[in-house]
């Protein structure tokens, strides 16, 4: 990136992904069908077959949740900002872009040759519309908070504004774009390559209402278009004819196979219906690195794995007890006997080594485990409970071989420590998002939090009193305004000594139990092409090819 004159200003030409082909893989074994293509006709297709978690809720790009659909979306949709196979920041629907010295006003220059999978050319209007959307109350996003930067975006989203238009974003002409900020946000352009940011074609959003995520109906401006998705079973995505840099996007067809279970995932990748799956089952990792070493690839992952505490009502509106629950954590056991990856025990919300940050780590780190629990059940007590007189609470996480494992370890350590009696209810993952969401059924709560661009705020923003995916009920006046302040603020030290604030009062409050920080683990056929592990683990499947 160059600086000239206090602008900074961003170029590319779009040249950056490999131009050679490989012949298809001859034979594809699809789940779901017993036909076997001869391999005359495989050969003139290029065909990902991707295990990608979770059935998603929705293909929405302003209202979807959750790893799974962001995956998908990536490849339908494409914000004004990209990634390349490293997970840097790089154009997409934006050519170029030029920042003010200031750091609050951005101008975006939208390609010419931008276009929606209809032929309709993709303009400065349709993220206007987009951005519009994503805070409109009505629209019912939990992500508006990460256009919180631009000026009047909180406001719109609480009611407090009511005039869209006040947002900080106008279209100047079909193709420039400008953004006015509140504040500088170091991170604000790769903040935009997430699915809230996206444009939407809004001829296709108001004429088909909430059926124009379906295949016969959506309109994308990604390099692969929608073609079917078959609930529970498969979603499948082509080549778009349309996308600006198509010459460069190899593969034909994605398929994308939702897998809950890591167990089943692993027996259809070895059968070669998988190429790639989404994890795998941790019960099977030394099996795996003794037999398969050379296809597991496990990489750092900028999340945390954690447990939320419903502070909105009894049990947990009692700080004592939330202590004393996450305490009574054995997180190195979990780590080097449960999970066994690599990942990190968790003592802090924010990933340790995020750019520009410091650490920040719950009072209790430093003590050892028998410390610790001797403390929790001190707290326990103090609380109104006891051994003879055992608190009873649920543990809810959503669908997976991974998070019951996990939850039954938990559940033992809580009843050894405690004496609490821990139930656990396992829900399918659209049913669990809600069911977290309202506040109502949920006491304990597996979650987890992946980064959307390498910044301290991405975690922390989470847990502002309004955010749509605060749920835990946090609500603290003190941690709203440090985090106000550090929006605000252009000094680089004293942002993050506003964020570290934050985050102390955060974990002071006890109202998640952070676990481990993640990796990422999976299996890739040698044949899978064009893609590198990055730490934020978006992997673009226009940069894959299939070489066998």
């Amino acid at each position: 990136m160059e600086f000239k004159s206090g602008i900074k200003r961003f170029l590319t030409d779009g040249t950056f992904v490999k131009t050679t082909r490989a012949v298809a893989l001859g034979v594809s074994l699809l789940a779901g069908t017993s036909a076997l293509v001869a391999p005359s006709v495989a050969s003139a297709e290029m065909v990902f077959n991707r295990g990608n978690g979770s059935e998603p809720g929705t293909l929405d790009p302003q209202i979807s949740e959750g790893v799974p659909s962001a995956h998908i979306l990536r490849d339908l949709f494409e914000g004004l900002t990209a990634e390349h196979t490293d997970g840097s920041i790089i154009p997409g629907q934006a050519e170029s872009w030029t920042i003010s010295e200031d750091g609050k006003t951005f101008v975006f220059k939208i390609r010419d040759n931008a276009k929606w999978s209809n032929g309709d050319p993709v303009t400065a209007h349709d993220f206007v519309y987009a951005w519009q959307r994503a805070v409109a109350p009505a629209t019912g996003t939990a992500y508006s908070f990460l256009l919180y930067p631009l000026e009047n975006a909180q406001a719109i989203s609480s009611g407090e504004e009511k005039d869209l238009s006040k947002l900080g974003v106008k279209a100047t002409d079909d193709r420039t774009l400008e953004v006015k900020l509140s504040g500088p946000a170091p991170y604000f352009l790769g903040m935009i390559t997430h699915s809230v940011a996206y444009p939407v074609h809004k001829g296709t959003v108001e004429a088909k209402g909430a059926s124009w995520t379906r295949p016969e109906n959506m309109v994308s401006n990604g390099a692969f278009k929608l073609q079917e998705w078959t609930p529970q079973s498969r979603i499948v995505a082509v080549k778009s004819d349309t996308y600006w840099n198509k010459d460069t996007v190899k593969l034909d067809k994605v398929v994308y196979y939702p897998t809950e279970s890591q167990t089943t995932a692993l027996k259809r990748y070895r059968a070669g219906e998988l190429d790639w799956t989404y994890e795998v089952p941790n019960d099977q990792i030394k099996w795996i690195k003794e037999n398969m070493a050379d296809e597991f690839h496990v990489s750092n992952y900028l999340g945390t794995y954690y447990y939320g505490f419903n502070m909105t009502k009894p049990p947990f509106n009692d700080p004592k007890l939330r202590k004393a629950f996450s305490m009574a954590i054995d997180r190195e056991i979990l780590t080097s006997k449960i999970v066994g990856a690599g990942e990190v025990p968790a003592y802090a919300f924010v990933v340790p080594g995020v750019t520009a940050y410091d650490p920040v780590y719950a009072d209790f780190k430093a003590k050892d485990q028998a410390a610790r629990n001797a403390e929790a059940l001190k707290l326990y007590e103090e609380a109104g409970y006891s051994k003879d007189n055992p608190i009873e609470i649920e543990l809810r996480y959503n669908t997976s071989d991974n998070h019951k494992k996990i939850a039954i370890a938990v559940q033992n350590m809580w009843k050894k420590t405690l004496g609490a009696k821990v139930n656990l209810v396992n829900e399918e993952w659209k049913v669990y998002l809600e069911t977290r969401k309202l506040k109502q059924a949920t006491q304990a709560f597996r979650a987890g939090w992946i980064g959307d661009y390498n910044d301290p705020n991405t975690f922390l923003e989470l847990w502002l009193s309004d955010s749509g995916l605060n749920d835990t009920g946090f609500d603290s006046p003190e941690f709203d305004s440090l985090m106000n302040q550090a929006k605000l603020e252009q000094d680089a030290e004293k942002r993050k000594n506003l964020l570290m604030q934050a985050e102390t009062i955060f974990l002071e409050a006890n109202a998640v139990a952070p676990i481990y920080h993640y990796v990422t683990k999976r299996m890739v056929k040698p044949y899978v092409k064009g893609w590198e592990n990055n730490v934020m683990d978006h992997i673009r499947s226009q940069y894959i090819t299939i070489e066998q």
